[in-house]
């Protein structure tokens, strides 16, 4: 038995090797598959409606008369039948709703392109530049406005919005490939929300770390000198909750001593701020909250 090619050999593998590549590729691309299947099933759609078969091959244009640029177009322009196209071909204004969506699905095949990624979802047409403005029109008829310019002498006709391009997706007849689209965008708005809530958190509590650091320093220093036993009896109960709980809350700390939270708040920024000034003559601290504990 001959040994198996070395991948670095330069062999093309074969086999499960190459079913490995395969899937990996596949892994590696997994927003460009989401395309394709999407582009595969509108292409796949059949109309039921003459009317709807001569709009969708109008919309395909060039597409329908062997210039189809995927193997899924150029079975649907088969399927359809001959034709021509470009927005001048298509009665727009006297055509049903339905039509209209058939033409759109067939000018979105042979014109349209979708990116999908972490950041944004974008749609748009690429158009002779004199067919641009009326495309957009066409849109906006459908309650789906949308953004024109040139780019190389080309008219591009463009969605920047997720909500508008799922909404156009749908009504031109996407279904479980939507969803699947759908399903990424609410993954995501979670995913985004919760890193918001953990960044919040994270930063909270380096906060929260970096105070109480701040005030068991103070606390040594004011001992130290013995300033902390001149303090009211409310600034040493603090001070006393403080050193035995150094990661408790200040609503924790009010709670173990019966006093409010802004009570304890004040006598911590009272301890830092005697630390900070050890040659200062500070102001006496404020009346006793009720129910503040005994020194």
């Amino acid at each position: 038995m001959k040994p198996a090619a070395h991948p670095a050999s330069g062999t093309p593998p074969t086999g499960a090797a190459a079913g490995v590549r395969r899937d990996r590729a596949r892994a590696a691309h997994p927003d460009r598959e989401l395309v394709a299947a999407i582009r595969a099933e509108l292409a796949a759609i059949e109309p039921t409606r003459a009317c709807c078969r001569s709009a969708e091959r109008a919309g395909l244009g060039s597409a329908a008369t062997g210039e189809a640029h995927s193997p899924a177009v150029a079975r649907l322009a088969v399927r359809l039948g001959p034709g021509s196209g470009g927005p001048e071909a298509f009665a727009w204004d006297r055509a049903a709703d339905h039509c209209r969506l058939a033409w759109l699905r067939g000018t979105f095949l042979a014109h349209g392109s979708l990116s999908l990624g972490v950041a944004r979802t974008h749609l748009e047409f690429v158009v002779a530049p004199s067919d641009a403005p009326e495309l957009a029109r066409r849109l906006a008829t459908m309650g789906l406005p949308a953004a024109v310019r040139l780019r190389r002498g080309r008219g591009v006709v463009t969605w920047k919005s997720g909500e508008r391009v799922t909404a156009f997706l749908r009504a031109v007849g996407a279904g479980s490939s939507l969803l699947e689209l759908e399903a990424r965008g609410v993954a995501r708005t979670l995913r985004g929300e919760l890193n918001r809530l953990l960044n919040a958190e994270a930063a909270n509590l380096e906060r929260a770390v970096g105070a109480a650091a701040r005030q068991l320093d103070a606390i040594a220093r004011l001992t130290a000198d013995g300033r902390l036993a001149r303090e009211r009896a409310i600034v040493r109960a603090v001070a006393r909750a403080r050193l035995a709980s150094p990661d408790a809350t200040l609503g924790e700390l009010a709670a173990e001593l019966g006093v409010t939270r802004s009570a304890v708040q004040r006598a911590l920024e009272r301890i830092e701020r005697l630390a900070r000034r050890p040659d200062a003559v500070d102001a006496p601290f404020g009346p006793v909250q009720q129910g503040a504990a005994p020194g």
